[in-house]
């Protein structure tokens, strides 16, 4: 099995990484905390026209796939630019529309959410959390509750999180979608799929907090040198590194897993979500440490990178509950 990426996806990648650089996403995501969603909203359906919500939306609802490796690929770009927003349930929600091949409802939402004009959330309270991310800047909220589908009609307030950007809302109420085993199956392919966005956004973070961090020591000086020269500073961004090149190719391999329907694909899944997860987690705690008091400052563009690397390794499987599913007989 091939677990490096071939020519035209590196390209996809690198395409996505120009956009999202020339977008300037700290402003973004600043906006986005503070509730202004209309920077968000552009950026949206920008990446739409790159194609990375279509990914995840079969041919004949005007997607392109599901295509799993593509998605990690793009994931990984948007983690490393912290991009805002419901990415990963918008895309997590049309795996669950598209397995349950609910008429009207797939006909509505689908193709809406490939060309980037629907903005929706999935709530899975069965996953570990009884939040909705973003829930108030949705379009539309699912929710699975046992075998049942609903779309919600309100949300209750947004709390406050570690990340300021990831804005989370209990949903209540609203219509049932459907009932049933098809329901169970569909979800668990959800969050298999957000599993697997999870932790391609975690290596992407994990990365760009490497770039930063090896950039700063390189011009912070102490004694007279770059903090970069000293051996305790190598040793630490060597194990940082060593940690997210561990975990890409566990990634690769869970999203090909994923895309041939393999039968251990959320062992694969939740092999890749772990790693990236610990891997993203690392990478900030060592960014802060070698940042020094000025890591700790929220006017710095960093801290919105560090703060959304522990909410990232929880989300969609923590890694105790990853390494359960992993040891699962």
């Amino acid at each position: 099995m091939r677990f490096l990426l071939d020519d035209e996806q590196r390209e996809f990648g690198r395409t996505l990484d120009g956009l999202l650089e020339a977008a300037g996403t700290s402003v973004v995501v600043r906006a986005w905390a503070d509730g202004d969603t209309a920077p968000g909203r552009t950026l949206w359906a920008r990446l739409a026209e790159a194609g990375v919500f279509a990914l995840a939306v079969p041919e004949q609802h005007d997607g392109l796939g599901p295509l799993p490796v593509e998605l990690a690929v793009a994931f990984g770009e948007l983690g490393r630019h912290a991009v805002p927003g419901p990415l990963v349930e918008t895309v997590a929600a049309a795996a669950l529309l598209d397995r349950l091949d609910d008429g009207d409802v797939t006909r509505t939402w689908l193709p809406q959410i490939a060309s980037g004009k629907a903005v929706v959330s999935l709530c899975v309270p069965g996953t570990g959390s009884p939040y909705a991310l973003d829930a108030d800047a949705s379009d539309a909220v699912f929710v699975i509750d046992g075998d049942t589908l609903r779309v919600a009609d309100g949300h209750g307030p947004v709390q406050p999180s570690l990340d300021p950007a990831r804005r989370l809302a209990r949903p209540h109420g609203g219509t049932v979608l459907g009932r049933g085993p098809e329901v169970i199956a569909a979800a668990a392919h959800a969050a298999d799929v957000a599993a697997l966005a999870t932790a391609a956004q975690a290596l992407g973070l994990g990365r760009a907090l490497l770039t930063r961090t090896v950039g700063y020591v390189r011009q912070r000086t102490q004694f007279g040198v770059a903090i970069g020269s000293f051996q305790a500073v190598k040793h630490r961004l060597a194990d940082t590194l060593i940690a997210l090149e561990f975990a890409e190719p566990l990634l690769h391999a869970a999203a090909l897993a994923l895309a041939t329907s393999d039968p251990d694909a959320g062992r694969e899944i939740a092999a890749a979500k772990v790693s990236a997860g610990e891997a993203a987690y690392a990478a900030a705690r060592t960014a802060l440490q070698l940042h020094g008091a000025v890591g700790y400052t929220e006017e710095l563009d960093l801290s919105l990178w560090i703060r959304k690397a522990r909410p990232l390794r929880d989300a969609w499987g923590t890694p105790s509950a990853c390494r359960a599913r992993i040891l699962a007989p």
